[in-house]
């Protein structure tokens, strides 16, 4: 049997956009990126912490404080953990401190805040309009893109009222909530043009890759070129409704399939698992029209009215994205997969909010793995876990706060991107590819 293996860039991420060899390599990890405190922290005292200790110290705060966790969040500035807590025992405070995160004693419950998310959801389901809790000012964020005006702004402004003060507030993008469609030159199906996420091995061993779910509904078969010969299937898609997702698997089950994402110029990063996303988290997205850039993390859980239906269950964020870099990886420095481009508002210029599909929801729904599966460790596939759990996730510090073009922040601002809470250091929508030369 002949194998035929698909050349590495249109494999992982056909038509990646130009970048330097130098700035794609920053990606890779650092020597120290991995590295958790010392251990020789007073006890009480905040830990200074890697991205998997922090992690581990969510995932097992989250759970033991009940009803009193209401979120967290990385301050990635000091590298600790920032974990709320809603009600007045001291006892918990202690706990956390004692844990090494920071305790942060907050109005709000996670209870409280899913419940006003609910109401939006009754009340305020506007096409343009989508909402997340955000731990680091205990509200939900609500944001409104610019064709959300007239009975629809006040519906809208009414419904976030009627949740009480301090419960959620409204920014305006300037921009225009849209799926991720058109444009680019990765993979394409029935006219449309998308970009492909991860390589991955379905629960039957056939290789596979996982793209938007608005794609794979465009058309059930995928080429390498415009009109050209079908290279894939999709097999199962998912838009809209709980999640924007679609598996498409090889036709030719010889195909060799690497886990790995194309940085452009050559350069590729190697995805070893899936992982949940965390606010505040350094995050890096790859796709076919704008290529290689950065940004960071701001909601969970995110709901979002699409004109062609609302999709619940999205990571936001402020990292750009433009027509045809739907289904594109979103991932981590060092090579977790975290998401897949669903849609947004805005550029690359004037920046604005995009929004991902957790490729871990995916996996669990499609029943895949990442890559051929083998590389051991938690590829997050479990049924039901609490994303307020991974909000304590580490971002790799290393070339954050150096370089950072200021370039297009104003704009992001006005796109809806709020400042609040972010006195952490953390650089704002509007990054372009350059941010990496000067890290």
């Amino acid at each position: 049997m002949s194998h035929r293996r698909i050349p590495k860039r249109k494999a992982v991420l056909a038509g990646a956009g130009a970048v330097g060899v130098a700035a794609a390599a920053i990606l890779l990890p650092h020597a120290n990126a991995s590295q958790s405190g010392s251990g020789s922290e007073p006890k009480g005292e905040p830990r200074t912490l890697s991205a998997a200790a922090a992690q581990d110290l969510v995932s097992q705060l989250g759970p033991e404080l009940g009803e009193a966790y209401a979120g967290a969040y990385y301050d990635a500035q000091k590298q600790q953990v920032i974990v709320n807590v809603s009600g007045d025992s001291n006892e918990v405070i202690v706990q956390v401190n004692e844990a090494g995160a920071v305790a942060r004693p907050v109005e709000n419950s996670m209870g409280e805040l899913k419940s006003a998310a609910d109401t939006l959801a009754r009340d305020a389901t506007i096409p343009g309009t989508a909402w997340a809790v955000d731990p680091r000012t205990n509200q939900v964020l609500v944001t409104a893109d610019r064709t959300v005006a007239g009975d629809s702004w006040n519906q809208l402004e009414s419904a976030v009222k009627s949740l009480g003060s301090g419960m959620a507030r409204i920014q305006k993008s300037a921009g225009e909530f849209k799926p991720f469609l058109e444009g680019g030159d990765a993979i394409f199906g029935g006219g449309s043009r998308c970009s492909l996420g991860f390589n991955v091995t379905t629960g039957d061993g056939q290789p596979g890759f996982l793209t938007a779910g608005h794609c794979g509904v465009a058309d059930d078969q995928w080429s390498e070129d415009p009109n050209g010969a079908p290279i894939g299937t999709v097999q199962e898609a998912t838009f809209p409704g709980e999640g924007d997702f679609a598996l498409v698997t090889y036709d030719d089950p010889a195909t060799e399939a690497p886990s790995t994402v194309d940085l452009g110029n050559g350069e590729t990063l190697d995805i070893a698992a899936a992982d949940d996303a965390a606010v505040g988290q350094e995050v890096f997205r790859m796709g076919s029209t704008t290529g290689l850039n950065s940004g960071q993390v701001t909601g969970l859980d995110a709901t979002v009215n699409y004109p062609e239906g609302t999709v619940t269950g999205l990571i936001q964020t402020n990292v750009c994205a433009e027509p045809g870099d739907s289904g594109g990886a979103l991932f981590t420095r060092d090579g977790s997969a975290i998401g897949l481009t669903s849609g947004g508002s805005g550029d690359c210029t004037s920046g604005g909010e995009t929004f991902f599909q957790p490729v871990t929801t995916a996996l669990a729904a499609v029943g895949a793995q990442i890559g051929a599966g083998d590389a051991g460790g938690d590829q997050g596939q479990g049924e039901g876990q609490d994303q307020g759990q991974g909000e304590g996730q580490d971002q790799d510090e290393a070339g954050q706060e150096d370089g950072q073009d200021e370039a297009g922040q104003e704009a992001g601002q006005e796109a809806g991107q709020d400042q609040a809470g972010q006195e952490d250091g953390q650089d704002q929508a509007g990054q372009d590819q350059g941010d990496f030369d000067g890290n």
